[in-house]
This record gives C-alpha cells, structure tokens and sequence, in this order.
C-alpha cells in the first residue's frame, strides 16, 4: 500500500485539473451572483424575484419537476418489485431496455411527442376520428407536454435506482412480514419502502434534478409560453445577454437541487 504522501502526490495532477477547469469557473459565475451596484449581497436575488414572471418561472419548474419525482416514483416501484421477480436472464433484458431510451438523443425523443401531441398528431387525430372532440385540441406548448416529455426523459433513472435497492435488500424480509400477519400495504411501507429508501433518495434526486436542469424538452414541447429555469436562463444569455440574472439562475438551480436532496434525506429519516 502506498504511503499517505506519495498517494497525495499522485493525485495532485487530477486535482490541479478540476481546481482549474470547473471549480474555479463555476465559483467565478456563481459569486457574480451576489454583486450588485457594487455591493455583495443577496439583494440580486430579491430584485430577481421582485418580477412576475420569474417567480411563475421558478414556481412552475418546481412544480413540473417535483410531480415528474412523485409520479415516476409511484410508477416505477411496482415495474422495479416484478423486475426483480423475472429470472436473470430476462432481467438483463429487461434492464436492457430500460437504460435503452437514455442512449437515445433528448431531441429525438422530444420530436416524437411533437409527433405525438401535435395538431395534426396521433393523439388528436385518434380523438377526432373517434367522435371524442369535434376538432384538434392545443396539446402542445402547455405544461402537460412538458410533464409528459419530462417524465418519459427521467423515469428510467428512477426505475434503475429502485431495482438496484430492491436488488440489495434481503429476500427473506418480505415472506417474513407475510407469515407474522402483514398484508401487503403494510409489508411495503413498512419494510420494503424503508429498506429500499436509499434508491428512492438517489433516483428522487437524480429525477428532480433532471428535471429543473433540462432544457431541450422545455424548449421543444412547451416554447415561449411554458418557460422554465434553463429556458429563462438561454433567453438572458443569448438574446438579453443579461449575464448577471443568468448567474443568478444558475445559483437557484445549485441551490433547488441540493435544498431537495436534503428534504428527501430528512423525509426518508
């Protein structure tokens, strides 16, 4: 084994490398944040939220991505419990086809719900031919398209977190809780869910934090009337070039992300 000392130097390399090219970057953006007029503060952020449309910005991307979270929780417990019942090899298969969409490209996904949502979509082609509504419904650039493209981007990250929890919890626990009387409500919030909450916080984080950080499916399926954080943030940069309000933006979204992972933490303790 490598003394202390010299496993330190061999690391220096690395560590000069992210000090240089990410850390001192992102601290140098995100402490332009905090300037105004001169004076360090948090007055950036009061006279950020002291718009309208701002805080229904900030609102509505917590909003999106915190149900995207609970829904593709609530979606993907059940897939990962029959997962993890199916033999190994069909569950390489299955497991297969889940990390499958996420080496597919965010834009061509998102291209298949415009296919899907559109005017002259399948959706609402399906509807109007059926005698459900008398003519094509508005579907897309609302806060329903990007919940739906949101949550089809991120729930396979949940899906895997939770089949890898429910992979490493005993398989005795659960036939245990059978034969001492608990049905199965009571064997699933009280020894499943606790023994599996470490893949709920990971994939609850990695979910949410996809979400709030996303910018193509915003973009894509709700344009200039469902703004969110990244998409606000690409119009101060590009077409305002308001780089201080970007760095703002970029603080909240540091901020939201880690404040959520904390509140899983504390909710799961």
């Amino acid at each position: 084994m490598l003394p202390s000392r010299i496993a330190w130097w061999l690391l220096t390399p690395a560590l000069v490398f992210v000090g240089v090219f990410f850390t001192i970057p992102v601290l140098i953006l995100l402490s332009g944040a905090f300037v105004s007029h001169g004076s360090v503060g948090l007055l950036p952020f009061f006279e950020f939220f002291a718009e309208p449309l701002h805080q229904e910005v900030y609102w509505r991307t917590l909003r999106l991505a915190g149900m995207a979270t609970m829904v593709s929780a609530v979606l993907c417990y059940p897939a990962a419990m029959a997962m993890i019942k199916v033999p190994p090899p069909w569950r390489g298969v299955l497991t297969g086809l889940v990390i499958l969409p996420l080496m597919v490209s965010p834009i061509a996904r998102t291209y298949a719900w415009i296919v899907l949502l559109g005017r002259n979509g399948m959706i609402n082609a399906g509807l109007v031919q059926s005698g459900a509504i008398p003519e094509p419904m508005t579907l897309l650039f609302t806060e329903g398209a990007v919940f739906l493209g949101l949550l089809q981007l991120m729930m396979p990250l949940m899906l895997i977190s939770l089949v890898s929890a429910l992979e490493n919890m005993p398989s005795d626990v659960v036939p245990a809780a059978r034969s001492l009387g608990a049905n199965r409500w009571q064997t699933f919030f009280r020894v499943v869910l606790p023994l599996t909450q470490e893949g709920l916080i990971i994939g609850g984080t990695l979910v949410f934090t996809g979400c709030v950080t996303a910018y193509i499916t915003p973009a894509l399926l709700g344009g200039p009337k469902v703004l969110m954080l990244e998409t606000l943030l690409y119009q101060k940069v590009n077409m305002s070039s308001d780089t201080h309000a970007a760095s703002v933006i970029a603080v909240l979204l540091l901020v939201t992300t880690l404040a959520v992972n904390q509140l899983l933490k504390r909710v799961a303790r």
